[in-house]
């Protein structure tokens, strides 16, 4: 490969690492190409990018702020895979992948900057999504003011149920 090829990659890894704060490394050893081809298609279409890199290269694009437990990870083939939007969707498109085609693995990855090993991430896969947490913390916020409004409405209510009973009886 050319000097100008592998600095025009290397600019592209950077640029990548840049917008994405999380990456996930994998290990497609194995792999056919129409398996890749479905892996690239489906990430693209949740927004991703899938890419198969050289380790040097990879290395040469790490930013310098990550943990340095991530430079491990790049030895024998290695793939990258970055998420636009949901980190923890295309984590479990990952894993289902995995089982479904037994080829891919995950020899670890970040999370917003913090890195994992391939070992926990099956954990990583557990996680709750952005959204489900959103909503877990609008459901907590909004509980207290619906039981102090339902608590402030149960005597009005109830007073209206006694002047209907009165009404009934007359």
């Amino acid at each position: 490969m050319k000097k100008e090829k592998k600095t025009k990659l290397i600019e592209e890894l950077n640029e990548l690492f840049a917008r994405h704060d999380t990456f996930y490394v994998l290990d497609f050893q194995g792999m056919t190409v129409a398996q890749a081809t479905r892996l690239r298609k489906a990430i693209r279409q949740m927004g991703g990018v899938f890419k198969v890199i050289k380790n040097r290269l990879a290395l040469r694009a790490l930013k310098a702020d990550l943990p340095a437990e991530v430079k491990n990870y790049f030895q024998k083939p290695t793939a990258l895979a970055f998420p636009d939007g949901d980190p923890i969707a295309l984590a479990r498109f990952l894993k289902d992948f995995s089982t479904q085609n037994k080829v891919l693995s995950v020899k670890g990855g970040v999370i917003q900057g913090y890195a994992f090993p391939g070992g926990q991430f099956d954990e990583v896969c557990r996680l709750s999504s952005r959204g489900e947490l959103m909503a877990k913390l609008a459901y907590l916020t909004a509980y207290p003011l619906i039981n102090l409004m339902r608590t402030l409405q149960a005597p009005l209510a109830q007073f209206g149920f006694l002047l209907s009973q009165l009404k009934n009886k007359k």
